[in-house]
């Protein structure tokens, strides 16, 4: 039986940008609670991203999350002994937090030397809709469109 959902936790803007997306970026870009690591890293990234493009780090951030939310996914649901991929619509919620760890994971997988390099590459290539992380959406978004026969199971 399923409990009461989770409360909804409410995130501390970051200090230098006093931005809500960048605070909840940080936090997953985080590794054993090092936080003042992880904000280096991230404020870093911004830094070369300004350098490299001569544009805004934080606008060239956020359109690379806005590129890399899902719209479909796939869910499993069991229907009389087969489970089917029923294709679903994302919540906002789901959407944004898919989009930063695809990020993560996908920077992280990147070969540069640096962290803050492998993320500012990663947001420059997911903001000009190429990338890991791009693929990844594409990918989701594929398995959604080839189930979608399976559709009327969407409860």
């Amino acid at each position: 039986m399923r409990r009461r959902r989770a409360p909804e936790r409410q995130v501390a803007p970051d200090p230098k940008y006093g931005s809500l997306l960048a605070a909840k970026f940080i936090n997953n870009l985080m590794w054993d609670g090092k936080k003042s690591l992880a904000q280096k890293i991230f404020y870093q990234a911004i830094e070369y991203i300004e350098k490299k493009t001569k544009r805004n780090g934080m606008e060239v951030f956020e359109e690379a999350i806005k590129n890399v939310k899902p719209v479909y996914e796939v869910r499993p649901r069991r229907v009389g002994g087969a489970t089917y991929q029923v294709p679903v619509e994302v919540r906002p919620k789901r959407q944004l937090s898919l989009a930063i760890k695809w990020i993560i994971r996908s920077a992280r997988a990147r070969g540069e030397r640096r962290m803050y390099e492998r993320l500012a590459n990663e947001l420059i290539d997911a903001a000009n809709n190429t990338g890991a992380s791009i693929k990844i959406k594409e990918n989701t978004h594929r398995m959604a469109e080839a189930n979608k026969v399976f559709a009327h199971y969407k409860w």
